[in-house]
């Protein structure tokens, strides 16, 4: 850059503002195209070739001061040449845990699929922000098309959704939905003059919820947790003893969470049951299936989500079972009315100007808490794309062949 910079400060058509050259080349573009051109290659050498190399360890454990010493993460006036660059691109790898190692068993995510990837690959070179039609319009369609399959999975006859950055946030925006459902005034008014709200969740449900009330301003104490079987599905009878409870106590129920997987034993709530419960007391029903819902693409096991068409709203990650690259998860909801827009909406009038060229219902922004927000729903329809159905429910299948194994 230094020697463009001198030869542009000697040419008569040199641009200068505050001493910096507008008209010259910001980098040396040849020298970036070879250094993504090796380091793609490093890439599909030490990570996708050895996916599958059992004989490669899951993760060359160091402490981390030693790994501090190691990798040199201190960040300097000047930069690092690109050999040095390529050598801490191999060590990030070298000391990273291989999430797709067939050894690898923590969490509720692991292997890689090829598709998904290339997926990655393509949004990340294209930096694209799912925000409006004009800036994404890829992007907006492909995510249009997954969320109207995966709401046929569901069984509803219609829909909406968007693409969320992990199911703790789906589950966050489900509960804020739920809440402004049930009082659509504290969108502008805030907390003050509420009743005092309760939501209900079994006892084995994700964490998320009790960050979820926190955050919101609701409280953890205002979630009741609900009793399980020795399965750790939730207790119906328990559910309904609670919400008489608080009803008892002056308190004001507006949602149910159950849950179709649960982190630490994978069970199912019965949520025909607990459907039946929410429609008797008017509570939104929400259905954390981040892990679980991808069982819904199996002809074989959708029974255990037998009922989730009474859902008002489901949270789903096709990133665990369906090995989709993370982040991938979409919030679900039955209301059609544009409930979501309602509830989110900000109407920037420099971002979601209502004369454009197009249909503007395509610029689905105001949906999202979010501002900027990557094309998750690419890497999913990719490898939907690539597999099919049939290919997605040999997945589930195998998945659960191995647990009963």
């Amino acid at each position: 850059v230094g020697v463009c910079k001198q030869e542009m400060l000697q040419k008569k058509n040199a641009v200068l503002v505050d001493g910096v050259i507008l008209n010259g080349p910001i980098m040396d573009s040849k020298a970036g195209e070879k250094f993504v051109e090796e380091a793609c290659k490093l890439i599909m050498e030490e990570v996708v070739q050895k996916a599958d190399d059992v004989t490669e360890k899951v993760c060359e454990w160091q402490a981390p001061e030693t790994l501090k010493q190691i990798l040199d993460l201190e960040m300097r006036d000047t930069g690092e040449c690109h050999q040095k660059l390529l050598q801490l691109c191999r060590d990030v790898i070298k000391y990273s845990v291989k999430t797709n190692h067939p050894r690898f068993f923590n969490q509720l995510y692991s292997g890689l699929d090829y598709y998904s990837l290339v997926a990655r690959f393509i949004t990340e070179a294209l930096n694209p922000s799912v925000y409006t039609y004009e800036v994404s319009p890829v992007f907006l369609l492909v995510e249009e098309a997954v969320i109207k399959k995966m709401i046929e999975f569901i069984g509803w006859e219609e829909g909406d959704g968007i693409f969320n950055p992990g199911g703790s946030v789906s589950n966050m925006y489900a509960m804020n939905l739920a809440r402004y459902k049930f009082c659509p005034e504290i969108k502008e008014k805030g907390l003050s003059g509420l009743p005092r709200l309760v939501l209900f969740a079994s006892e084995e449900c994700h964490y998320s919820m009790k960050k979820a009330a926190s955050f919101l301003g609701i409280g953890t104490e205002n979630v009741y947790f609900i009793r399980t079987d020795e399965r750790g599905k939730m207790i119906p009878e328990e559910l309904e003893k609670q919400v008489q409870r608080a009803r008892k106590e002056g308190s004001a129920p507006f949602l149910v969470c159950a849950t179709a997987g649960t982190t630490v034993l994978g069970a199912f709530d019965p949520l025909d049951k607990i459907a039946d419960i929410c429609e008797k007391h008017g509570l939104w029903l929400h259905v954390d299936a981040s892990w679980g819902g991808s069982a819904l693409i199996s002809r074989k096991h959708c029974r255990l989500l037998h009922g989730i068409h009474r859902a008002d709203s489901v949270a789903w990650n096709p990133h665990k079972m369906l090995l989709a690259g993370i982040q991938c998860c979409a919030l679900l909801v039955k209301d059609n009315s544009g409930l979501l827009k309602k509830c989110y909406s900000a109407e920037a009038a420099y971002l979601f100007q209502q004369d454009k060229f197009y249909d503007v219902s395509y610029d689905t922004g105001d949906k999202s808490i979010q501002c900027s927000r990557r094309p998750d729903a690419f890497k999913f329809w990719l490898m939907w794309k690539a597999l099919g159905t049939t290919g997605l429910e040999e997945r589930v299948n195998r998945a659960l062949a191995l647990a009963r194994y």
